[in-house]
C-alpha cells in the first residue's frame, strides 16, 4: 500500500509541488468525483454504494465482488494543457513552456485518488442487503493561492518585471487515509408504483497523515532589479506528525483511527408494475430520484506540529530559492506549537435524477456539492460538479457519455463502458483529446465478479 500512496511531505513546499503531482499522475493514468458515469449504473454493484449507500438494496445483482478498482480526478484553474501535445510529443513536452497559465489572485489546485480494494455486497432478504468496502484515498486541495506569486516561485523568480501581489484566505491540505465500510440498506416502502429505499454506511478510518497551510492575508511586492520581495502578513504551516530527513512521507505504517459515515435514500417510480409481489428489480423504473451525504466525519491527529510565521519583512533575497520550507525558516520568525488537529473528510451532498427514455436507454443528471468550507485548511473537499449522462444499459454491457460542468469554469465530456467484470472510463477523455487547454482530467478502471439476478 505504501507504493500507492507515498507522498513526500517535505516536498510539499518545493517549487513544483502541485504541478508535478498533477502532471505525473495524469500522464501515467492516461497511457467522482470517483467513477464518473459508472456509479449510477443499475449494475454498478459495489461502486454504487460509495455514491449512495441505499443502492445496495433492490439491486439488479444478487451479489457483487470487487477485486480492484481505481479512480483519479485532478486539475487546476491555474494552468491548461494540450493532452494531444503530450501524447504526440515523444517525451519532449515542456510543462513550463507548453502549458497555458491563467494566473489570478485566487487560483486553485485539486487531486483526488480513490482505490477501491477487495469489497463485496449481497442480499440478506428480499427487502435488505449488506455490503463491505475497503478503500485507500488521498486528496490534495489548494485554494485561493495568488497565481502570480506561485508562478514566480515555480520559475525561481526568473522575471525582469516588478509586480505586486495580494493573497487572502489561502488554504491548503494534503490528506491520505484508508477506510473499511459496513453498509446496510433496506426497502422502506414497497408499493406497486412507488419504492423507497434507505441505506447507511459506517466507516472505520485509518489516517496516514496530513499537511495543512493557511494564511489570512499576504501582501507584498517583488523588485526585479534587486531580486528581493517585501511582504506583510502571516502564514501557518502544520504537519500531523514529526518530519525529519529519515521520516518525511505520508504512508500507511503510522496510522491514526477515526470514524465516518454515509447516508442515502432512493425513490423509484414504476408506472407499469402491477403489484408489489413482483420484485422491483425485475421491473425497469421510469424515474429514479436519489440523494445522499457522504464522508461525514473526521480524523483527529493528537500531536500535530504547527508553525506560525510572521511575514512582515522587507527586501528578502529570492535569487536562489531551492526549498520553500528552508526559505521560510531562514528569513522569517516563527513560533511552533503542538496541538490536537481534526482533519475533516470531504463531506459532500449528492443528488441524482435518472429517467428511462426507452427500454435500455437512460438519461441522468447528477449534482455533487462540497459541504467542506474551501477557506479551511483542516479539511479535504471535492469540487462542485453537475453531470448529465445518457447511457445504454443491459445486464452484461453499459455505455456512458457524461458531460460535466465543473467548478472553476471547466466543462468536460467523456465516455465509459462496463463489459461484464471490466469497467473503464473517463469523464473528460474526449475533451482532453480535442481541447487546446484542458484544466481537469479524470480516469477510472475496475475489475470485479458480478453475480446477476435471473
Amino acid at each position: 500500500m505504501k507504493s500507492i500512496f507515498q507522498l513526500n511531505l517535505k516536498g510539499v513546499f518545493k517549487k513544483q509541488l502541485i504541478l508535478s503531482v498533477f502532471l505525473c499522475i495524469a500522464v501515467n493514468f492516461m497511457s467522482s468525483q470517483s467513477y464518473i458515469g459508472h456509479s449510477i449504473d443499475n449494475y454498478s454493484g459495489v461502486h454504487g454504494i460509495i455514491y449512495n449507500p441505499s443502492s445496495v438494496v433492490g439491486s439488479k445483482v444478487r451479489a457483487d465482488i470487487n477485486l480492484v478498482s481505481a479512480s483519479f480526478f485532478g486539475g487546476s484553474d491555474y494552468f491548461g494543457i494540450n493532452v494531444g501535445d503530450i501524447i504526440n510529443g515523444d517525451g519532449e513536452f515542456d510543462f513550463d513552456e507548453d502549458a497555458e497559465r491563467f494566473t489570478s489572485n485566487k487560483n486553485n489546485f485539486f487531486v483526488n485518488v480513490d482505490v477501491l480494494g477487495p469489497s463485496f455486497m449481497f442480499n440478506l432478504s428480499p427487502r435488505s442487503s449488506i455490503g463491505i468496502t475497503s478503500r485507500l484515498r488521498a486528496f490534495v486541495n489548494i485554494n485561493n493561492i495568488n497565481g502570480e506569486l506561485f508562478e514566480s516561485f515555480e520559475d525561481g523568480f526568473d522575471t525582469d518585471k516588478d509586480f505586486e501581489f495580494n493573497s487572502e484566505n489561502l488554504s491548503a491540505n494534503i490528506h491520505a487515509w484508508g477506510e473499511v465500510g459496513l453498509t446496510y440498506g433496506r426497502i422502506l416502502i414497497d408499493r406497486p408504483h412507488h419504492v423507497l429505499k434507505g441505506g447507511f454506511t459506517l466507516k472505520y478510518l485509518q489516517g496516514a497523515g496530513s499537511i495543512f497551510v493557511s494564511s489570512r492575508g499576504l501582501q507584498g511586492q517583488y523588485d526585479s532589479t534587486a531580486e528581493t520581495i517585501s511582504t506583510t502578513g502571516d502564514l501557518s504551516y502544520g504537519t500531523s506528525r514529526d518530519l525529519d530527513d529519515n521520516n518525511d512521507d505520508i504512508d500507511f505504517t503510522d496510522l491514526t483511527a477515526g470514524f465516518g459515515a454515509d447516508i442515502g435514500f432512493t425513490y423509484e417510480w414504476h408506472p407499469d408494475r402491477e403489484n408489489n409481489g413482483e420484485p422491483s428489480y425485475k421491473d425497469r423504473y421510469r424515474l429514479k430520484v436519489a440523494a445522499s451525504v457522504t464522508d461525514i466525519g473526521s480524523i483527529n491527529y493528537e500531536d500535530a506540529i504547527v508553525n506560525n510565521y510572521s511575514l512582515d519583512v522587507n527586501n528578502v533575497d529570492v535569487s536562489n530559492i531551492e526549498d520553500v520550507e528552508e526559505f521560510l525558516d531562514e528569513n522569517y520568525s516563527s513560533t511552533e506549537t503542538r496541538e490536537a488537529t481534526k482533519i475533516q473528510l470531504p463531506t459532500a451532498l449528492h443528488a441524482m435524477v435518472d429517467y428511462r427514455l426507452a427500454k435500455k436507454w437512460y438519461l441522468s443528471a447528477q449534482a455533487d456539492f462540497s459541504l467542506t468550507d474551501d477557506s479551511s485548511e483542516l479539511g479535504s473537499r471535492i469540487i462542485n460538479t453537475i453531470v448529465i449522462a445518457p447511457r445504454l444499459e443491459t445486464k452484461w454491457f453499459s455505455l456512458y457519455a457524461p458531460l460535466s460542468f465543473r467548478e472553476y469554469g471547466d466543462t468536460s465530456f467523456g465516455a465509459g463502458l462496463r463489459f461484464g467484470p471490466l469497467t473503464v472510463g473517463s469523464g473528460s477523455a474526449i475533451t482532453n483529446l480535442i481541447s487546446d487547454s484542458s484544466k481537469t482530467t479524470d480516469v477510472f478502471f475496475g475489475l470485479k465478479i458480478p453475480l446477476y439476478r435471473k
